[in-house]
């Protein structure tokens, strides 16, 4: 039996263009003369589709696809997922399902079981778990068909008290398949292999693995879909970040090398679990700033970024952005990763120099934009800001200068960005970065405006290993040395420098990383080394800013932990605070 399978991007309720998608690659699984063909976790509508699925209107029109796609399944098989209705009248009204579709006809259905609600999941909130479990025969085989989720219930401390798989194997499958919507983030691919490698040496079968590959606004998904044969050993790894079909024989797939397999823990008496890793354990196997800063991983998020820019960008129907050059390291960055997303024809920067600006700073961004060839603008704001403060004069009278004055500034560009914004149909594109998003570092209707953030899952040593390599990607330096060299400054008063506000990034990241992305706590934290003062101060900085980030627009995830819908922190808690 050979099988294919279609890593594709898919847009959320894009009914015609998801049903096309799927026909296309029905097509193309026939002319490899493939038997059946897979497909990702609710590809005919989307994943995550969230509160859509609460319009039957929505519901309807998966059906209809299914209906379209099935008339192209006559002599190849076809795995789709999509919502399900539970004719049940007890739980939920929807199923995350599966369906087996062969001879124009729906051949049988599957429904997931495990339902994450953590992070960037919520799908407890829509979906019912299976009822009961089944493996789908074809063409003489049976297929132990489960969705994402339904493989990540394993290691030393599992989530769930039931494991799909356990349930299929009294049914003596002959192969595992895996229809999955499984999200980037820069320990991804390491965790996922562990967990299909865990299952075929546990289960003693091989597995195909389909994994979605696009951005749905915040979350990335990367593809990377796995095929492992029966002996744990890798056959295939398909495409990052872009679309990709593959066809493998089962029957090779299913062909049994002792020696092959004891070397790669088959034994008898392997731990299966022990080969699983979480996000977690991968970020702790080094150095924080080291794993951080890895080259993997900036090559990594470098196509994330793209991936996500472009998506967004091309779903909402627009292609054009704006953005603040301020000649400072965020700015030249989020400038380059746009360019490279949308080309330079479609990216329009602002250079909004006041009178605390640098000369080296207009300099800068001016070398950026002509090195990038983007067009570019400079409106001073020296007079819209002297504007203000004669205006608020009666009110200010002769208080000392403070954040007030700080602010108008940053409000000011922010103002003008969304001016020009409005005026030619461009996106705002933010350029602030997690370090500074975790310490409430940023303005509020100032710099922290935009429709789609770019860096706000990036840490400030991240960034300037992005500059890094990106001048060494276009092997030259297109962001100018000056602007990776010279010390971070908001330029809002006179001699600013981040180090006057924020503890040096170096410790910084390391101390928001622990805690946000791995949860520590202050004493486990202190226990690393790091000054209780210090710690202490940064987690207030965290905990007493969330009403900004609460404001703030989409941000682009690139780790396991970002802020948005996958964080979720009360705006009045006292903790830490």
């Amino acid at each position: 039996m050979k099988i294919a399978l279609a890593q594709q991007n898919y847009h959320i309720g894009n009914f015609e263009k998801n049903t096309e998608k799927i026909i296309d690659g029905i097509k193309w699984a026939k002319k490899q003369g493939a038997d059946l063909i897979v497909f990702s976790e609710l590809c005919i509508c989307g994943y995550p589709p969230r509160d859509f699925l609460e319009f039957n209107d929505f519901i309807d029109k998966c059906y209809h696809s299914i209906d379209t796609v099935k008339e192209y399944a006559d002599t190849i098989g076809v795995l789709v997922g999509s919502p399900s209705r539970n004719l049940q009248k007890d739980g939920k009204d929807l199923f995350n399902a599966v369906f087996l579709l062969h001879e124009k006809e729906i051949k049988s259905e599957i429904h997931k079981t495990l339902l994450p609600n953590y992070d960037v999941f919520d799908e407890y909130r829509y979906f019912e778990p299976a009822y009961d479990w089944k493996v789908m025969e074809f063409k003489g085989k049976k297929l132990a068909v489960t969705i994402c989720e339904d493989v990540w219930n394993m290691g030393d401390n599992p989530l769930y008290r039931v494991t799909p798989m356990e349930k299929l194997m009294p049914f003596h499958p002959d192969v595992m398949i895996n229809l999955s919507a499984s999200p980037y983030n820069y320990a991804q691919d390491i965790v996922r292999n562990s967990i299909v490698k865990a299952h075929v040496l546990k289960y003693k079968m091989p597995m195909l693995y389909c994994n979605t590959v696009g951005s749905q606004t915040e979350i990335v998904f990367d593809g990377g879909s796995l095929i492992y044969d029966i002996n744990g050993c890798k056959v295939r790894e398909m495409k990052y970040f872009q679309e990709d079909y593959q066809v493998f024989e089962l029957e090779k797939l299913l062909t049994r090398n002792e020696s092959s397999a004891v070397s790669h823990g088959a034994g008898k008496n392997s731990d299966h679990a022990s080969y699983y890793y979480s996000a977690f354990d991968v970020g702790r196997e080094m150095d924080t700033i080291q794993y951080l800063v890895g080259e993997k991983n900036i090559d990594e998020i470098y196509h994330a970024i793209i991936l996500g820019i472009r998506d967004y960008f091309e779903k909402m129907g627009f292609n054009k952005a704006i953005l603040g050059s301020s000649g400072g390291i965020d700015s030249a960055v989020t400038q380059v990763l746009a360019v490279d997303a949308l080309g330079k024809e479609n990216v329009r920067a602002l250079l909004m120099p006041s009178k605390y600006s640098s000369s080296h700073s207009v300099e800068d961004a001016e070398t950026l934009s002509g090195n990038l060839g983007n067009p570019y603008e400079i409106i001073p704001i020296k007079n819209i800001y002297d504007s203000f403060l004669k205006e608020l004069k009666p009110i200010f009278r002769d208080a000392p200068f403070s954040v007030a004055e700080e602010n108008i500034q940053s409000r000011t560009r922010g103002n003008l960005l969304m001016a020009v914004a409005n005026k030619f149909g461009y996106i705002l594109l933010n350029t602030s970065n997690k370090s500074e998003l975790a310490t409430g570092y940023g303005t509020l209707y100032g710099d922290m405006a935009g429709g789609l953030s770019v860096l706000g899952d990036v840490y400030k040593m991240q960034v300037y290993a992005l500059a890094r390599y990106i001048n060494k990607k276009y092997g030259k330096a297109i962001i100018p040395q000056n602007i990776i060299d010279k010390a971070p400054s908001a330029e809002l008063r006179p001699n600013q420098k981040d180090i006057d506000s924020l503890p040096e990034y170096e410790k910084l990241d390391r101390i928001l990383y622990q805690y946000i992305e791995l949860r520590q706590g202050p004493k486990e934290i202190i226990g690393m080394g790091y000054e209780e003062e210090l710690v202490d101060r940064v987690l207030k900085l965290v905990n007493s800013n969330e009403y900004k980030r609460n404001q703030f627009c989409p941000i682009i995830r690139v780790s396991c932990k970002a802020f948005g819908v996958g964080r979720r922190v009360p705006i009045v808690g006292k903790y830490l605070s």
